[in-house]
């Protein structure tokens, strides 16, 4: 990066997060402090109303903006399809924001590139094969994003599918909801739970009623969304899958998945789940090309499924 390229960085970095020390500025930019410090005099004299202070380093004036930004022709199609992509997927809210800020961006345009940007846009598409919303009840992840944007917790009734029943459990459960994650069409509202005091993912689908609360949470600082290995479940399964359809299960995305390894007698995928049952019904789909390695708890439940399955077709076996 170039001088000029870092100073204007510098410069969007204090405008979206306000205070920033000579020390992390460095770490950023990857440049030394006395090298901060000559771009801030740079910024200064260059008119940039640049303020610093004693323990808390740099900011801009408050109300300070820079000028309009302007787009290459790549920027803007990535932008243009990210905006179209979102009007697609999210409910009426997100869906007329996402366009709103679609035009903006067409209107900053100078025609040269407005062009060739209209060009683009007809040989690029991208085509949700499930709206992003449809596995979720729009107003349900309304109230959701409200409550996590609040910090306020949220009172939900639950099922869970485990152990032997199918039909699963419904439990009521409190839990401050901390982020939401969209994996493989299915939203899921990553939340500390208070009946099991713990972070846990919860599936929208599987939310029967909810209820914003008035108590209010503090998030942790250190909290990141998405898994870490702190919380990663704790049963780990190793299976292996026949060479025949190795190439299909990797295409397969699954929640639990830690490993895979290709090996001369096919696919060995480690898995790490909190109970057996979570991945049951999943290897079952894969019938006579998946073999259970290991733990012997899984073993036996992948034998009792397959003789109850037996049992359903002895009366009409010859």
């Amino acid at each position: 990066m170039n001088r000029t390229d870092r100073l204007l960085a510098i410069v969007l970095e204090m405008q979206a997060k306000g205070w920033q020390r000579a020390e992390d500025l460095a770490a950023t930019f990857e440049i030394s402090k006395r090298t901060i410090y000559r771009d801030m005099d740079a910024l200064a004299e260059s008119g940039v109303p640049v303020v610093s202070s004693p323990g808390q380093g740099y900011s801009l004036v408050e109300g300070y903006f820079l000028p309009p930004v302007h787009f290459s022709p790549d920027e803007a199609i990535i932008l243009l399809l990210g905006a179209d992509f979102m009007a697609q997927s999210f409910d009426a809210q997100y869906r007329a924001a996402a366009r709103s800020a679609g035009s903006k961006i067409q209107a900053v345009l100078p025609d040269s590139s407005r062009a060739e940007v209209a060009d683009l846009q007809t040989s690029l598409r991208f085509i949700p094969m499930f709206p992003l919303d449809g596995m979720a009840r729009p107003e349900l992840l309304q109230q959701i994003r409200r409550a996590v944007i609040e910090r306020k917790t949220v009172r939900m009734d639950y099922h869970t599918r485990s152990g032997e029943e199918v039909a699963g459990t419904k439990t009521r459960r409190d839990a401050d909801p901390y982020g939401l994650i969209h994996l493989d069409r299915t939203w899921y509202l990553v939340a500390y739970c208070h009946l099991r005091h713990d972070i846990r993912h919860f599936r929208l689908d599987r939310v029967d009623r909810l209820q914003v609360l008035d108590k209010t949470f503090t998030r942790p600082d250190n909290f990141q969304l998405g898994p870490s290995p702190d919380n990663r479940p704790g049963i780990t399964i190793r299976a292996l899958f026949s060479p025949d359809v190795a190439r299909w299960v990797k295409e397969e995305r699954n929640f639990y998945k830690t490993a895979e390894e290709d090996r001369p007698d096919g696919l060995l995928i480690t898995f790490s789940v909190r109970q057996e049952s979570d991945l049951v019904q999943w290897l079952l789909g894969w019938g006579r090309h998946v073999c259970v390695l290991e733990p012997q708890s899984v073993i036996e439940l992948m034998l009792e499924e397959t003789r109850s399955v037996l049992a359903l077709y002895q009366p009409v076996l010859p």
